[in-house]
């Protein structure tokens, strides 16, 4: 006991010699690689970094960050000087880069508290929307919208499979700025059919993966005018810029943009029904999917997939790089989903990616918004507990039977004799069969620009770069 307790003396008198070397003349300036080694000791925790991050940084007034009562806040406040924050990690706190659209669970939950207090009834609620909608067209540098160029939209020649048919289209949506993508309808034209927008998100292969021509030609045999179409610089864009422009933060105007102009065309289609334009995306896409359906009024039902959460806004500058999310003193997607409020919304979830907090966080803040209008039973949550971040098959399940619901369709002809949804006769086309411009890129407008130094003069020209 009499070793233990000199053991336990030393340590003492080497901690206090370390604290009390500082004094307000050196800005009691340590070492944060030291700073985290006393944490961990205080509070009894294990903290992971990379050392690089760490090893050549002093922290100012480092003891007095430190708050005994609570590892977090003292984190919080060791680290953001350096722009750092921190994550669980298998029990242990893990330090990285801040970033501006994550924080966590539990911050997302005192952001929704203090949003509660901003509206109690359908009155107070249609002030926010009031603030909020415009702001967002005004954060994209949207409002007003640049003008159309005049050129005709370029169509592809029809392929006729089972129950469905695809062409593909390029929509000049700025001067020498094309998106393309591909437009699924029915077999047999008859009378009105219903519009659903498929943005996309950034999984593997974009909208040429198989996942994603499964749910559009499934829609189209179930009735539906079905489009999907490149994220900026991907896919048939990448023939006009580099793949590294995706992460400009003017991505994120250009593709609300493309997204406004491919709806365009598709309402000018005389078999469309304007009546009856869905939308619906996973990860990036579900992104696009709730703004778009905050921003235009022409949508009329909505299906965000794995991408909902009061604490992310979306990691990648396509989503988050221009200020939407600061307009109304601050928003989140919780808020923006809500807007969509009373018409039919499907929020789709998981338990192995940020949406995990659905159920009992993001969901029950936007049925309270739906109950202002009296319409609880328009919105639903489908959570998947044991799945992952995709649009698999069982999140397109929920999605073709909340589809049929709310648009008064039959979904009986894509199920099988046992009654179940059956995707097998849907035709994976190869990526190049996909292509507006041809396979090798040969029919490439004559006026599409090239490069970033032509894009952002293009941009500058109507306002969206500054």
């Amino acid at each position: 006991m009499r070793k233990l307790t000199t053991i336990l003396l030393f340590q003492l008198i080497i901690v206090s010699s370390a604290l009390f070397a500082q004094t307000a003349d050196d800005s009691y300036a340590r070492p944060l690689k030291d700073v985290l080694a006393d944490i961990e000791q205080q509070f009894n925790i294990k903290i992971k970094y990379d050392k690089k991050m760490i090893d050549d940084k002093v922290l100012n007034y480092a003891d007095w960050r430190i708050k005994p009562w609570s590892v977090e806040e003292s984190l919080y406040a060791v680290l953001a000087p350096f722009d750092y924050t921190f994550v669980m990690d298998n029990e242990k706190y893990k330090i990285k880069s801040f970033e501006y659209a994550r924080t966590n669970v539990a911050q997302g939950e005192k952001f929704l508290t203090y949003l509660e207090t901003l509206y109690n009834d359908k009155s107070s609620w249609e002030k926010r929307k009031a603030e909020l909608i415009p702001c967002f067209k005004e954060a994209l540098r949207l409002s007003p919208l640049p003008a159309k160029p005049n050129s005709k939209v370029i169509l592809t020649a029809k392929r006729k499979y089972n129950g469905y048919t695809v062409e593909n289209f390029a929509i000049e949506t700025l001067p020498g700025i094309y998106v393309c993508g591909s437009i699924y309808k029915p077999s047999k034209i008859k009378g009105k059919y219903p519009v659903i927008l498929n943005p996309n998100g950034h999984f593997g292969q974009g909208r040429y993966r198989e996942d994603q021509q499964k749910r559009c030609a499934m829609q189209a045999r179930m009735g539906i005018i079905s489009a999907s179409w490149d994220i900026f610089a991907w896919g048939e864009s990448l023939l006009q810029f580099d793949g590294t422009l995706h992460r400009l933060s003017a991505a994120h105007s250009i593709q609300t943009l493309n997204a406004i102009r491919v709806l365009d065309y598709l309402l000018t289609l005389k078999e469309s029904d304007s009546s009856r334009v869905g939308i619906t995306g996973g990860s990036g896409g579900g992104s696009m999917t709730m703004m778009m359906s905050a921003i235009d009024d022409r949508i009329s039902l909505s299906i965000p997939v794995v991408m909902l959460a009061s604490h992310f806004n979306g990691g990648c500058p396509c989503e988050s790089g221009m200020p939407t999310h600061l307009c109304g003193n601050r928003t989140n997607n919780a808020e923006v989903a809500a807007i969509f409020a009373p018409k039919p919304q499907l929020i789709i979830s998981d338990d192995k990616d940020w949406s995990s907090s659905v159920p009992t966080l993001e969901y029950p803040f936007i049925k309270r918004i739906y109950g202002f209008y009296g319409a609880t039973d328009n919105v639903k949550n489908v959570h998947l507990p044991e799945e992952g971040h995709d649009y698999g098959f069982s999140k397109r399940i929920a999605a073709y039977d909340f589809i049929a619901e709310k648009f008064g369709l039959n979904p009986e002809m894509l199920k099988n004799k046992e009654g179940q949804y059956d995707e097998s006769t849907i035709i994976i086309e190869k990526e190049w069969q996909m292509y507006a411009f041809g396979k090798n890129g040969e029919n490439l407008p004559s006026n599409a620009i090239k490069g970033k130094e032509a894009l952002m003069e293009v941009l500058k020209n109507i306002g969206i770069e500054k």
